[in-house]
């Protein structure tokens, strides 16, 4: 997890454009997340991101509490869900399984 003493600067959701695009098939800024702290919904681009070479720590910007976290690693992006209670892509198109 990134420590807050090294983060490298606190932005809002649209950093997460780049850092995400290979795991969304959209733009990021505009998947709505449901914080599962306070309920809040909103766009990630609305979010607060404290980020830094390694990582992202997403917070809901109602409350506080820590959404996921975007990890870069040597083979790819991990993320850690926190308390997201779920991410809804506006506008998806649904393929019947």
């Amino acid at each position: 997890m990134m420590r807050a003493d090294i983060a490298g600067a606190v932005v809002d959701g649209n950093a997460l454009a780049g850092l995400l695009s290979d795991v969304f098939a959209v733009d990021v800024t505009t998947v709505v997340g449901t914080c599962g702290g306070c309920g809040a919904t909103a766009p990630l681009a609305d979010a607060v991101v404290e980020i830094d070479e390694v990582a992202a720590l997403v917070r809901c910007r109602s409350c506080t509490h820590t959404l996921f976290t975007a990890l870069r690693t040597g083979d790819g992006v991990r993320i850690v869900l926190a308390a997201i209670r779920g991410f809804h892509v506006p506008g998806a198109a649904v393929t019947p399984g």
